[in-house]
């Protein structure tokens, strides 16, 4: 794909945002498209809302477990980027129309205090770095059709990510914790869907540990010149398939003594 290409698939999902409606895959539209690429599209997402007037306020991993991994055929997480606009708080309603297709997952959020980022990062890194934790919910929405209609092809890695990772909005619980308060790979969640339960997992889903998870990240934006910033809400990726979350959907995910979140929507 060229620059150019790179621009006009951001600005088709902007427009496909903005409308509430989806796009063909880009895996078929550019057959060439690889990691690079779909990077580059997310990128200039990235810059387009910037100059839009939206904010960073964080970064989600996706792609952390190997169920996911392997229905995939990839073997590295993805990741995308939190913007202002992006988040809800627990307990509250999703208006009807805001997303197209939204899905939730349940994960465990870190926000942190200071600065991370290198090539190196390691593990004792993010747990300095780290102000908090918390239970959250992602909320998902895709705007490239999850299969095209005519080949029957579903799309690829390559499509999420440039679709921001498929990520469409956060939702955190009210509970703050030391980062040092739970053995994070032993904290899970029950997740609901209108009062039966859809889904159960572990952190331990998230490469075994989400803060390994969070490093990961922060050594991944070292590649393209970034890092992670005081005050960032990092998601640090899934440990239950996504729910599906159609008008009418109630969802409350308790995570034990570590939390809960709940959303509606409308």
């Amino acid at each position: 794909m060229t620059p150019e290409d790179h621009t006009r698939a951001a600005a088709d999902l902007m427009a496909a945002e903005r409308e509430g409606r989806q796009i063909g895959l880009l895996s078929l539209r550019h057959p060439d498209i690889g990691m690079d690429d779909a990077y580059a599209v997310q990128n200039a997402i990235y810059r387009a809302k910037l100059a839009e007037g939206r904010k960073v306020i964080g970064w989600k991993i996706g792609l952390t477990s190997k169920a996911m991994q392997y229905a995939l055929n990839i073997d590295i997480p993805d990741s995308g980027i939190l913007f202002d606009d992006m988040i809800f708080e627990t307990g509250s309603t999703v208006p009807d129309g805001r997303f197209i297709q939204p899905r939730i997952e349940t994960e465990i959020a870190f926000v942190m205090k200071d600065a991370l980022g290198g090539a190196d990062v390691t593990r004792d890194q993010v747990l300095a770095a780290t102000d908090y934790v918390a239970p959250s919910i992602e909320i998902l929405d895709t705007r490239i059709q999850r299969v095209d209609p005519q080949t029957g092809k579903a799309r690829t890695v390559f499509d999420t990510i440039s679709d921001n990772a498929a990520n469409a909005g956060l939702v955190l619980g009210a509970e703050k914790h030391d980062v040092d308060a739970f053995d994070l790979r032993w904290v899970g969640a029950l997740t609901f869907r209108n009062g039966e339960i859809e889904e159960t997992g572990l952190g331990a889903g998230v490469l075994n540990d989400p803060v390994e998870s969070v490093a990961w990240l922060a050594r991944r934006m070292a590649d393209y010149g970034q890092s992670i910033e005081p005050g960032q809400v990092i998601l640090s990726g899934s440990f239950i398939r996504p729910v599906e979350c159609p008008s009418g959907t109630a969802i409350h995910a308790d995570f034990g003594g570590f939390g809960s979140v709940n959303i509606e929507f409308e």
